[in-house]
Parts: structure tokens; C-alpha cells; sequence
């Protein structure tokens, strides 16, 4: 009796592990080909720059082996220095308001209204444009000679401002330029989140009398309150990479006042042919991005467990 009922309990238990590694298997063939592009176009190029940041060399090949001379050398750059400290005050005065404005835009825009649409197609068309054909338009608008603002002040009989040519006045000209550009994805983003939560909530706020503040603080922020860290990390990671506002609109200038750490690497690999040192300025620049996502990503992790 004891072994007939042991002989099919063993006939189940024998297939299960091949059934697991078949499944095994071909879930490892449906995620091979994106793991292959991971590999090919992130993992390989980020460890050939990390070498390449060890080494001195120009665009005809590598010279020598350096070790960490690159990042010595770097850290005693003051225009290097100066980069770093133009590009963190573009963070600065940039992901805050993307952030606030585009929850502003859409909580004002959350609505099944046609105009409301109409505006949400508005805000969102910038960008899709191209960074030449934004910088374009922004530098007619800052022109002192013949541009909006200029034309304005003379209107007005004041003195026109050469926003681009004034040390103080320049990175937050780029600033503006970029909102206007990038404010469509933090919008669609705080949409989609605001789509998601449920009526019910906002009903049962209204039948208890609640203010729109008291909505908004204990209803509505709280639920999306992972898009708002979504956006900010999104936003922080673009920003950083601050490149083609500068060079099209003032060249780094005046005085190397808006020269971010990603035109500065453009200068020093394909200028002046110096390939390691620009890698070592890569590499610094994405230690940034890194530390800044993952603080971004931990102060979001302990306020959800909280």
C-alpha cells in the first residue's frame, strides 16, 4: 500500500522542474534582445569611458595610461569648476518651477472642457520642437537690437537689456527658455496621475464642505505623490545635461557664465582633441546625475514607508 501511494506522488513531483526551466528558458529569450541592446549601447560604452577617462589620447588613438591624473587635473580647472557651478544653479532654477508649474498646469487643466484641450495641446506642442528651432526663437525674444523684449522697452522708454551678453542675467535667459521648451512632460505626467484618482474621494471632500486647499493637502498631493518625485528625478537627470541652449544661444559666454559641464566636455574632446579628459569630465558628470537620482529616489523611498 505505502509504495503504491509514494509511486504516483513521485510520478507528479518528477516533470515540475523541467516545466519550470522551459518557462525558465523562454523568459530568458524574451528579455535577451533588449538585454543585448543594454549591454551593447549602456554597459560597453560606459566601461570604455570609464577606461578612457584613465588615459591621455586624441581622436588618432590612446597615447598612454594615466590612471587618475585626468581627475586631478580636473579638479584644479576653474573653468572646469565654474561648469559644474553653472550647471548646478540650472538645476536650481529650473526643476523647481518645471515641477510646480506643471502641476499647476494640470490641476488647472484636469477637465473634460474643450478649452481645456485646446490649452493642453498648446503647452505640450514646445516640445516636440527641436533645441535649434527653441534657441532660435528665444534669442529673437532676447535681442537687444529688433527682438520682443527690446522692441518692448523702447515702447515703454526704457534702456533694452542684452539679456544674453550680461554675466547675471544670461544662465536665467537659458532658464527661461528651457521651462518654456520642457514644460509639456512634467503636465502630461501630473495629468495621468491626477486621471487616476478616484472621484470618490473628491465627492466625499465636497459633502464634508472641504476647502480646495484642504482637497489639494490631504487628497490630492498625497496620491500623486509619486509622480512628484517622479517628475523631479526626470527633470533633475535632463537638466543636468544642459548642452544645446548654451552653445546655440552664447557659446558658454560671457565670461564662461553659462558654460555647463556637457558643453565643456563637447569643447575638451572634439576642440581641443583631449578624449581622456573629456571622459573624465563625463564621468564626474554622471557621479552627479547619479548621487542627485539616488537622493531624489531615497527621500521618496522613506516618505512612502513612512
Amino acid at each position: 500500500m505505502a509504495t503504491a501511494i509514494a509511486e504516483p506522488a513521485a510520478a507528479l513531483t518528477v516533470p515540475v522542474p523541467k516545466v519550470r526551466g522551459r518557462r525558465d528558458l523562454r523568459g530568458a529569450l524574451f528579455v535577451a534582445p533588449y538585454l543585448l541592446v543594454f549591454v551593447v549601447m549602456l554597459v560597453i560604452p560606459l566601461a570604455m569611458g570609464m577606461w578612457l577617462s584613465t588615459t591621455k589620447g586624441d581622436l588618432f588613438g590612446t597615447e598612454r595610461w594615466v590612471g587618475l591624473a585626468n581627475f586631478v587635473r580636473l579638479f584644479g580647472d576653474t573653468i572646469f569648476l565654474q561648469a559644474v557651478a553653472n550647471t548646478f544653479y540650472f538645476v536650481l532654477l529650473t526643476v523647481p518651477f518645471l515641477t510646480l508649474a506643471g502641476l499647476g498646469l494640470a490641476l488647472v487643466l484636469n477637465r473634460q472642457e474643450r478649452w481645456a484641450a485646446v490649452l493642453r495641446t498648446i503647452f505640450f506642442a514646445s516640445t516636440v520642437l527641436s533645441v535649434t528651432v527653441v534657441t532660435l526663437v528665444w534669442r529673437l525674444v532676447f535681442l537687444p537690437d529688433g527682438g520682443l523684449l527690446g522692441v518692448t522697452a523702447e515702447a515703454l522708454g526704457k534702456t533694452p537689456i542684452a539679456f544674453l551678453n550680461d554675466e547675471k542675467l544670461a544662465m536665467p535667459a537659458l532658464a527661461v527658455t528651457t521651462i518654456w521648451w520642457c514644460i509639456g512632460l512634467p503636465m502630461v505626467l501630473f495629468l495621468a496621475a491626477l486621471q487616476q484618482v478616484p472621484r470618490d474621494l473628491y465627492e466625499a471632500a465636497a459633502l464634508d464642505n472641504a476647502s480646495r486647499w484642504t482637497t489639494l493637502m490631504r487628497i490630492t498631493l498625497p496620491a500623486i505623490r509619486r509622480t512628484f518625485f517622479l517628475v523631479i528625478i526626470i527633470e533633475v537627470i535632463l537638466q543636468f545635461q544642459l548642452f544645446g541652449q548654451a552653445q546655440l544661444m552664447t557659446l558658454g559666454g560671457p565670461n564662461n557664465a553659462t558654460r555647463p559641464i556637457v558643453l565643456f566636455i563637447y569643447e575638451a574632446g572634439w576642440r581641443q582633441w583631449e578624449l581622456g579628459y573629456a571622459a573624465a569630465a563625463a564621468q564626474v558628470l554622471f557621479a552627479m546625475i547619479l548621487v542627485a537620482a539616488m537622493v531624489q529616489y531615497r527621500i521618496s523611498a522613506r516618505r512612502e514607508a513612512a
